[in-house]
């Protein structure tokens, strides 16, 4: 431990806390990985890729033009089309014409893929609030008003 570390426990009162000493951009790489890795195991267990869990949870909110899941997920239509042509498969999404615009297609969950982003987003939700239940309620309110501040400055709220 940094001398200046050492003091700072000291002066606690107590021994410093495995990783109570870094720095913020190192926690928050630390912590991405945490909850990555977190959601990958929760899709598995539901035979489901981190992609498809996301593709699932997204359209739980209703359909969604393709062109605005490409852009929710970062990537070029044909990488979309891949996406949901698995989901299709499985049963899980579908796609069609968007009203007034034969041109365009929009994605929707069939009834599967509804119980499935449902079951999904229960445990997801349920194995966070675990990770994060030994932080008291107050600096846990603390953490989502910074976190919804952050996502809305960047607007990454999709």
């Amino acid at each position: 431990m940094e001398p200046t570390a050492q003091a700072s426990a000291a002066k606690r009162g107590s021994r410093s806390v495995p990783g109570s000493d870094i720095d913020v951009a190192t926690g928050l790489v630390h912590l991405t990985s945490v909850v990555q890795g977190l959601y990958a195991r929760v899709a598995a267990r539901h035979d489901l890729t981190p992609v498809q869990a996301k593709l699932l949870c997204v359209l739980l909110d209703g359909p969604r033009g393709m062109a605005e899941l490409a852009t929710c997920f970062g990537v070029e239509k044909a990488a979309l089309t891949g996406l949901m042509d698995r989901a299709e498969r499985r049963s899980l999404a579908q796609r069609s014409a968007v009203p007034g615009d034969r041109r365009a297609l929009q994605a929707t969950l069939t009834e599967a893929g509804r119980s499935a982003a449902i079951a999904f987003h229960a445990e997801v939700s349920a194995e966070l609030s675990r990770l994060l239940s030994p932080i008291p309620p107050h600096e846990r309110e603390t953490f989502r008003s910074t976190m919804a501040h952050i996502i809305q400055r960047c607007g990454a709220g999709q």
